[in-house]
């Protein structure tokens, strides 16, 4: 059995941690610095990280590399599968012509301003889909939505990407707070009403920063009333919804409520016209075939979808026929010197899996709507092409994001922002941040470091509630840099082979956020206990 060593590097957790942090910066400097391609630098960090583990971490060849297949089965099953069923989905709706009677309908029942769209469609309707779905795809889905509605590409996917970070931590049905509950051994109940009394404030934020980001400040005085509608109707759904009604459902309120109050808002108060912010309407051909389909089924392929997701997680259909595979050559060959236990490797194979959901969705859509065998079979084939690029992304960097987990790597890390002390509530949030970034998703994160973050607090004598759940909060502002998104996310897009440009524009906003919660999680600890729910 493979020890894990937390301080190889002359027994010095300081000059350890910078070793293992190589890896996590060869992907920064690919990205930000040298302009390369999200599956470039996620290669470049899997070499990287494959020759620190076994050169310095001194992890046996074989193990390391058990490591990486185990990240890369779980990087194609769930999360590419879920993606893939969401691009069929998608495709579905454009064939159908019902993604075109969605713009329509925003052409024709929202203000003539692209700002308005921006956070009905980016902020309302991006939300709703990352909470029944995730991993990107919304993401992708939105941004092209906006793209037709006349946002420039490298835009739409940035905006969107920001936008994203509001619902992650309750994504796919709460499935992150679930992970989070059951790594820590602490109530799912509890862990859902901490984050939904810190990511509220910056759901109400999000608006205005973002339309700062797009108009500046004239265009937030401007639009002053929607934001603050928009996203104080998102921020008390979340808040409501996740420390009174239950967590698994908060994204479905927060987002629904936004939507239906901007929506109903826009109905009584409207902007003044700028022709700065119009958008771009196209002539209609009266003679698509498409040019008759009735507005409202814009909706339809979205709505169908939630039913189904909401419907298969009611009744656990995901949890049918799961198989528990113990990975061959890894499962409990390694000693977590941290925890002193030995470290599982189970890849839980689910036939059923959400993106199983979806892709019967895409099914009953293409039902509903006429769309013929031949013409679902060109969504598959357009989809299978979407992803293959953005899939050599996705199984590189979670790849990766095994190997430091199993090497010992991962633990140095969070050891070393352990050791803080008393501002470990200030780099709490950047724990979680880094699991994100490596892992591309807030339920990895919570699983990776959500122990740790209760370790860290019984050792300090902090709240490991507080500390568990910031896990989760601070993951969610790392959604916007982690590779995995941004491949996924362009993958419907002119921009792939282009994720370094949006990786640029994102990454300062992604530190802000973290740093704004690291100071209210060191309020919360410090000052403000009131707001920790009683456990």
């Amino acid at each position: 059995m493979f020890h894990q060593l937390l301080t190889p590097v002359g027994n010095s957790l300081l000059l350890s941690f910078l070793v293992a942090a190589i890896p996590i910066i060869v992907v920064l400097m690919m990205l930000g610095v040298l302009q390369r391609p999200a599956w470039q630098a996620a290669i470049a960090g899997l070499i990287t990280g494959l020759i620190v583990a076994i050169a310095v971490w001194q992890m046996p060849m074989g193990l390391a590399l058990d490591a990486t297949a185990a990240g890369v089965a779980f990087a194609l099953w769930p999360i590419m599968w879920i993606v893939f069923a969401a691009l069929i989905l998608y495709n579905t709706a454009v064939l159908s012509g019902r993604f075109d009677a969605f713009r329509r309908w925003v052409l024709a029942h929202l203000p003539n301003d692209k700002r308005i769209v921006l956070i009905v469609i980016g902020y309302g309707f991006g939300s709703l889909l990352e909470g029944v779905s995730g991993f990107g795809a919304p993401v992708a889905i939105t941004a092209s939505l906006l793209i037709m509605l006349g946002f420039k590409s490298l835009d739409a996917v940035v905006y969107a990407l920001i936008f994203n970070t509001a619902p992650v931590a309750f994504g796919s049905l709460g499935i992150p707070i679930t992970t989070l509950s059951g790594v820590t051994g602490l109530p799912a109940p509890t862990l859902g009403a901490m984050v939904g009394r810190q990511l509220p404030f910056f759901a109400l934020l999000l608006p205005f920063y973002v339309m700062a980001m797009y108009g500046g400040m004239k265009s937030v005085r401007a639009l002053f009333p929607v934001l603050l509608v928009a996203g104080g109707a998102f921020a008390l759904g979340q808040f409501l919804a996740s420390n009174y009604l239950g967590y698994e459902l908060t994204d479905v309120i927060s987002a629904g409520s936004s939507l239906i109050a901007t929506v109903l808002f826009l109905r009584v108060w409207q902007p003044q016209p700028s022709a700065e912010y119009a958008l771009v309407k196209p002539v209609e051909d009266p003679n698509s075939p498409h040019a008759n389909v009735p507005l409202w089924q814009g909706w339809l392929p979205w709505l169908i979808m939630c039913a189904v997701v909401m419907v298969w997680t009611h009744f656990k259909v995901a949890t049918m026929g799961q198989q528990l595979i113990q990975w061959p050559g890894l499962h409990n060959q390694v000693f977590i010197t941290l925890y002193e236990k030995p470290y599982a490797a189970v890849w839980s194979f689910q036939p059923l899996a959400t993106g199983t959901a979806i892709l019967v969705t895409a099914i009953l859509t293409a039902l509903a709507t006429g769309v013929g065998v031949s013409k679902f079979f060109q969504a598959v084939c357009t989809a299978w092409k979407q992803i293959l690029l953005p899939s050599l992304t996705v199984t590189s960097i979670v790849g990766l994001a095994y190997l430091a987990n199993y090497s010992g790597m991962t633990y140095t890390l969070g050891l070393g922002v352990a050791e803080s002390g008393a501002l470990f509530p200030l780099l709490s949030a950047f724990l979680g941040w880094l699991a994100v970034f490596l892992s591309g998703s807030d339920s990895s994160g919570n699983a990776l470091f959500g122990n740790l973050q209760v370790v860290a607090a019984n050792k300090l004598g902090f709240d490991p509630v507080l500390m568990a759940a910031t896990n989760s909060s601070g993951g969610v502002f790392a959604k916007m840099i982690s590779p995995q998104n941004i491949a996924t996310g362009v993958a419907v897009s002119d921009l792939k082979g282009h994720e370094s440009a949006i990786f640029r524009r994102t990454f300062i906003h992604s530190i802000i956020f973290t740093v704004l919660l690291g100071i209210l999680v060191f309020l919360q600890q410090h000052f403000w206990t009131w707001m920790i729910p009683p456990h």
